[in-house]
């Protein structure tokens, strides 16, 4: 070895990994022999050898015995009686910092109340149908219907047409063992599409609403019967259960209904065979009463206004209800009409989702109204963060006047855990405080919550598992809240503290503007998703649909007015009503047109004349549309305000017209693939004539759905349907009340009932309408929290910055300046979150208006003011407190450093 040259040294790293890993009583033992070895390496071979050598040595010594073990506290993980001196500490810290304690409060309580009352409405959508004792084994079917250009899904009953209708599921109960319990509901019966029914018993009579059922329907659901047999109640074709409202509206309580007899429609008299009570908020069917399901199916085959029937199935226990799908379809398969140009196969849904989960997709249910539950239930949890994240930065921005004091604990022995159980206890004070504040916020709110939802929601406060559900809440949102605090503190280090330098990490401050980014971007996200809906809700409610839906009521044809000379003679006196414009019918209400009919070649090649079959000029066969047929009188295209762009309309000059002509919309014309429509020929309903005029397309449903091919005729002495009322502006009142005199003596056994169509357009969208609302509501107290814990970084910034700021204000420096320096930080943190959130809120508005059918487009400047409108009110937010910084006195500033 060289005198002169340095001498060899085995590898720094793997000495100082010895040095980590390797036990203190080995440490120096273990080193000495490597050491000797290294160098009697370096003596008989080369330095690189020895090197090699000590490095598996050093690596080859990382065994279990060797390992650096820490020692015990030695005071115990939890004590117990530090948990009273916690809440001592906090309670003073909190008494102490009465406007920092406020904040802090009030923005966890609004995150909360919010929380619990999305979470009630969440609680109370879920429970709709959860009810029913059997539930976990009720299915539904539903029907996945395949045509060469289209799959639909439909909840429906399979059945064949011919001499009469056949459902093609009633024995399913004996061919399938699984199967206990088979009911049938009929589903056409609730308003806009059925109608409520006149029911008379003495001099009393009343329109309900209610529906018909299978005779285990009473027994298979738990709607209880408090009087006569649920397991006899609808076996007859006269019975009918009736519930408890309507049973004291007729006869004055359910005792005295049973046995007695009630007129229907006046045309004949049902016995009350049972009263079962008035149905809970939880369920989704709605119904006063139900009739026989014979009575169901006792005219042609199916009776007249609701061709929709639902099967629920009652599954013995264990049973699979994919396997009992499968036998269903062998069942059902060799019993459709022969030939049809579309598939079906039956698939079973657990009953209790059908709620949520009812629109289709490729033929099988998948969402609904659980996309609403799942969207605020996000909603929740993000404002819940947001506060919470509020918290955490209003926390920071103290800390620079708590290290002192953490620094001055740590001296005087105080161990780490001990500082994070105080300033958890804090925290969790405060939650417990904010839990108390949100509790007396919902109770005041909940009254306007419901309104806005249409539910009637009550806190359930008695009850002890919300107790337990409360006080979690108040935990987590504690414990989160206070965990970045409560670490952040407790690690400082006390000699720096009392020195007064405490500076923070690069990392804890990218901590704390990463959280800013957060919350402002949740913020930023509501605030895009309230514009979007309100447009969205707003489009709807304005859009040009077609026709004109103001000042139009509608009433169903009933009784006497299904007579041609009487409704004649109605039309003729009413129209000489001051405020009536128009009058006419149609067979259905123009803007809830259920009814779909489509051509059936299986009919045709068995020779069987199918009456719903409607077939064109220069149709190819097995091509298939789904028509939506009206029939109407003479004055409708002009009493609806439709548009003719091909031909004309129906007119009492063409006596052909009223057995020869047909008016089509835009969409069967492009359907049916037709280029000259009018002349062509076209039969439906046992009725061949020719398309005299193509109306304009205009929406006979929501905007949820595409608009259909339409085919109108004229049919002026149909017997059901409805009767169409145009009024002057301003005149509804006054024509209403003339129009009911006219009414009561031309059908004098009859209420004068009345639907105004505006007001069901808008009821069509009572979803839209409350989700605009709430998110409106939420959007508002998203960004009031985030700009509290805006609030909370520049206070926290400029506690920071005294010293710059009092030095640059001893320089020269402007006010505005050195507000726009402590401003630019946190315009820089609404930038960057309004860049994040744009795509996310993007890709999840543009996945919720693909459910419509007609929507607005997500146009460039809805993000912009969502950006806008985030940024100015963070910097008016800011303002205050950066003005604040910046007119404090540079002298005081410099003194206080």
């Amino acid at each position: 070895m060289n005198h002169f040259q340095t001498p060899p040294s085995p590898p720094r790293w793997a000495t100082r990994l010895l040095h980590w890993y390797c036990a203190p009583e080995l440490l120096e033992e273990v080193q000495g022999d490597m050491l000797e070895e290294f160098y009697f390496q370096c003596r008989h071979n080369s330095v690189a050898a020895a090197r090699r050598d000590y490095v598996r040595n050093v690596l080859g010594f990382m065994r279990p015995f060797a390992i650096k073990r820490k020692s015990s506290p030695s005071y115990p993980i939890l004590p117990m009686n530090m948990i009273g001196h916690y809440f001592t500490v906090a309670l003073r810290q909190v008494l102490r910092h009465k406007a920092f304690s406020a904040i802090n409060v009030v923005g966890l309580a609004i995150g909360m109340t919010c929380c619990m009352a999305i979470f009630l409405w969440v609680a109370d959508e879920k429970a709709v149908d959860n009810f029913h004792a059997k539930g976990d084994h009720l299915y539904n079917i539903y029907m996945t219907v395949r045509s060469a250009t289209d799959v639909e899904g439909v909840y429906n009953t399979p059945r064949r047409y011919d001499s009469v209708t056949h459902v093609l599921i009633d024995d399913a109960k004996e061919a399938i063992a699984e199967v206990q319990g088979l009911a049938f509901y009929a589903t056409g019966y609730s308003m806009p599409w059925g109608k409520a029914e006149t029911f008379q018993a003495g001099d009393k009579i009343y329109k309900l609403e209610g529906s018909r059922a299978s005779n285990d329907f009473l027994t298979m659901f738990s709607y209880p019967v408090i009087a006569g047999d649920p397991k006899t109640a609808l076996k007859d074709i006269k019975g009918l259960a009736i519930s408890r409202k309507m049973a004291n509206l007729f006869f004055g309580s359910p005792e005295e209904a049973i046995g007695k007899s009630i007129r229907y429609e006046n045309k004949r008299d049902f016995e009350i065979t049972a009263v079962f009570e008035d149905l809970t908020p939880q369920s989704s069917r709605r119904f006063e009463f139900l009739a026989n399901w014979d009575a169901h199916m006792m005219r042609g085959g199916m009776e007249w206004s609701s061709n929709n029937m639902e099967a629920t199935f009652l599954l013995a226990d264990g049973a699979d209800p994919d396997q009992v799908a499968v036998k269903l379809n062998k069942l059902v398969q060799p019993r459709l009409d022969k030939g049809l140009p579309y598939t079906m196969e039956i698939g079973l849904q657990p009953y209790r989702d059908q709620y949520l989960k009812s629109n289709f997709a490729d033929g099988k249910p998948v969402g609904g109204r659980i996309e609403y539950v799942r969207i605020f239930s996000g909603v929740a949890i993000f404002i819940l963060i947001i506060a919470c994240i509020n918290f955490m930065n209003l926390a920071t921005a103290r800390s620079v006047k708590r290290a002192k004091e953490v620094g001055v604990r740590k001296v005087i022995g105080s161990p780490r855990l001990y500082l994070i159980g105080q300033f958890f206890g804090e925290s969790l004070l405060l939650s417990f405080f904010a839990l108390a504040l949100s509790l007396l916020l919902l109770q005041v709110l909940l009254p306007v919550f419901n309104t806005v939802t249409g539910k009637n929601l009550v806190a359930p406060i008695t009850s002890i598992p919300t107790w337990i559900t409360l006080i979690s809440l108040a935990l987590i949102t504690g414990i989160l809240a206070g965990s970045y605090p409560a670490l952040f503190l407790s690690s400082l280090k006390p000699v720096r503290v009392l020195k007064g330098a405490v500076q923070f990490t690069q990392n804890a401050i990218w901590f704390r503007k990463g959280l800013a980014v957060f919350q402002f971007g949740l913020s930023i996200l509501l605030l895009i998703a309230t514009i979007v809906v309100s447009q969205q809700t707003a489009f709807m409610q304005s859009m040009n649909l077609g026709y004109n839906k103001e000042n139009l009521l509608y009433f169903t044809i009933e009784g006497e007015l299904s007579k041609y000379d009487k409704f004649q003679a109605f039309k003729q006196k009413a129209l000489q009503l001051p405020g009536v414009r128009a009058i006419d019918r149609s067979s259905e209400a123009p803007h809830a047109m259920k009814f779909i009919v489509d051509d059936n070649d299986g009919a045709a090649e068995t020779g069987e004349e199918d009456n719903t079959a409607i077939k064109w000029e220069g149709r190819e066969k097995g091509e298939m549309v789904g028509f939506k047929p009206t029939s109407v009188g003479f004055d409708f295209v002009k009493l609806m305000d439709l548009q003719i762009v091909e031909g004309r309309s129906f007119s009492r000059e063409y006596a052909t017209d009223s057995a020869d002509a047909f008016l089509v919309n835009e969409q069967a014309v492009k359907e049916m693939g037709m280029k000259d429509p009018i002349g062509k020929w076209v039969s439906a309903w046992q009725k061949k004539g020719h398309i005299i005029g193509v109306l304009k397309d205009y929406n006979t449903n929501s905007l949820h759905e595409r608009i259909r091919p339409l085919i109108v005729d004229v049919k002026e002495y149909e017997y059901f349907g409805v009767i169409l009322v145009r009024t002057e502006a301003g005149k509804a009142k006054e024509v209403l009340a003339g129009m009911e005199q006219v009414y009561k003596e031309l059908n004098p056994n009859y209420p004068f009932s009345f639907r105004f169509v505006d007001e069901d357009y808008n009821d069509m969208y009572r979803n839209e309408q409350v989700m605009s609302k709430l998110s409106n509501a939420f959007a508002i107290l998203a960004i009031l929290v985030s700009c509290l814990g805006l609030l909370g970084l520049i206070m926290f910034s400029a506690e920071q910055r005294t010293r710059e700021i009092g030095i640059r204000k001893a320089l020269g420096a402007t006010v505005s300046s050195i507000v726009g320096l402590l401003s630019q930080d946190f315009v820089k943190i609404v930038l960057v979150s309004f860049v994040l959130a744009t795509p996310i809120a993007a890709y999840l508005m543009h996945q919720w208006l693909n459910g419509f059918a007609f929507k607005i487009d997500l146009s460039w400047w809805i993000f912009g003011i969502a950006g806008i409108a985030a940024l100015l009110v963070a910097l008016v937010t800011i303002s205050f407190q950066a003005i604040q910084s910046a007119r404090a006195n540079p002298v005081e500033s410099l003194r206080s450093e």
